[in-house]
């Protein structure tokens, strides 16, 4: 997934955690709303000086911003398997086996 959407995803879901709107993240960060907008879809990377602002707001510091773990959800992870069985076709068959041992 492109890091710009990964960043927006991962401030988006800190909004949510926070029970604050975009809209008003937007006035207290003293940005426009479409600004964040388009931070948090992912079509543009913050100013440093705005991302410090946000997670100022958010009551966060970096390494919590910087916490991917929830890209890991199904369609990341099977991209993820997708990309290590092109990159290594040789290792299709080991895979198979450990994950049919893994249902069975």
């Amino acid at each position: 997934m492109d890091k710009k959407k990964l960043l927006g995803r991962r401030i988006k879901e800190l909004i949510k955690q926070k029970n604050i709107s975009q809209e008003k993240l937007a006035e207290l960060v003293g940005i426009e709303p479409t600004a964040l907008s388009n931070i948090v879809t992912g079509r543009n990377y913050p100013l440093m000086s705005t991302l410090e602002k946000i997670l100022q707001v958010l009551g966060v510091n970096f390494s919590d911003v910087f916490n991917f773990e929830h890209q890991n959800d199904n369609e990341n992870l099977q991209a993820e398997i997708e990309q290590i069985l092109n990159n290594n076709p040789e290792r299709m068959k080991d895979f198979y086996k450990i994950a049919k041992a893994l249902v069975e």
